[in-house]
């Protein structure tokens, strides 16, 4: 448990290859389903405070109350995940924590001292996102995610597709 943020609610791997990782992910460590999004729509993604038109897949499933995140970078756009890949890294980049009040929060975090490193929105405002740059080792971003809105109630059902699985359909795409 965090003391300023909270609980960590997902763990985020950014990968070269999702369709690989996929695959170990669900055959090898039996997590599964994966609710699989082959080009996500940013309503808008700035990285260190400029436009960036990143282009990006992403798979999520649950491991009890913990939601496992699956990232592939599509272009070249700056990222703090381009940057992890560039550092010669791969798979753990961030450890997410959610909220209810994301404004509050967010403000919270920069009257604290936290610098953004990139942000986005996906389904208007209540889909709001910030990685902070806290980074002093891999698998150290801090993220903070709104789910006041329906992308909760997106991850609830992806919460509750896990608790039965028994390895039937292990990646579901979502159109």
């Amino acid at each position: 448990m965090s003391r300023f943020f909270g609980k960590v609610c997902q763990n985020g791997y950014v990968v070269r290859d999702i369709e690989a990782a996929l695959k170990h992910w669900t055959e090898v460590l039996g997590i599964g389903p994966f609710f699989y999004i082959d080009r996500v729509q940013c309503d808008w993604f700035t990285y260190r405070g400029k436009p960036s038109p990143v282009e990006m897949s992403i798979a999520l499933a649950n491991t009890g109350d913990l939601q496992i995140e699956l990232i592939q970078q599509r272009n070249d756009a700056p990222s703090m995940y381009l940057d992890f890949l560039n550092a010669g890294h791969e798979g753990l980049q961030h450890m997410s924590y959610w909220t209810t009040n994301y404004q509050a929060d967010y403000d919270r975090a920069l009257a604290a001292g936290h610098k953004v490193g990139h942000e986005g929105q996906i389904g208007g405002e209540q889909g709001r996102f910030v990685y902070f740059d806290t980074e002093t080792h891999p698998g150290t971003v801090i993220e903070m995610s709104d789910i006041s809105g329906a992308k909760g109630r997106f991850f609830a059902h992806i919460r509750r597709a896990a608790e039965n699985w028994d390895g039937t359909d292990p990646i579901r795409p979502v159109k």
